[in-house]
């Protein structure tokens, strides 16, 4: 089983960036995709980022257009730049790896704290 280990999070104001790094013990199969979730208090886990089998990736409604997944497979490491946060993005996030499009996760990192004060 892959392990994960995320890096990156801190205190930033509203309107500042952050970039999260997600490095895996190893490559991963070809029909295992990684992405990012995030948890704030008081509420579920949710999806914020993902890859699929091709490549290709996708973010929520919420933070498209200010953050971006990218992946190094060379470095076995995911990335999610986030740019211009609001206070509504702290959280905590979590690196994943599941089956390409479905729900099967296989493995979660320990999460890194991200918050953002208005």
């Amino acid at each position: 089983q892959v392990q994960l280990a995320e890096s990156g999070g801190g205190s930033v104001q509203a309107g500042g960036s952050l970039r999260l790094s997600c490095v895996a013990s190893g490559a991963t199969p070809s029909d295992v995709c990684m992405g990012w979730f995030r948890q704030a208090p008081g509420k579920t886990r949710e999806g914020v980022a993902g890859t699929d089998r091709d490549g290709s990736t996708a973010v929520a409604d919420d933070v498209r257009g200010r953050f971006t997944i990218s992946k190094d497979n060379a470095k076995n490491t995911l990335y999610l730049q986030m740019d211009n946060l609001k206070p509504e993005d702290t959280a905590v996030y979590y690196c994943a790896t599941y089956i390409c499009g479905t729900t099967q996760f296989k493995s979660w990192g320990q999460g890194t704290q991200v918050t953002v004060s208005s």
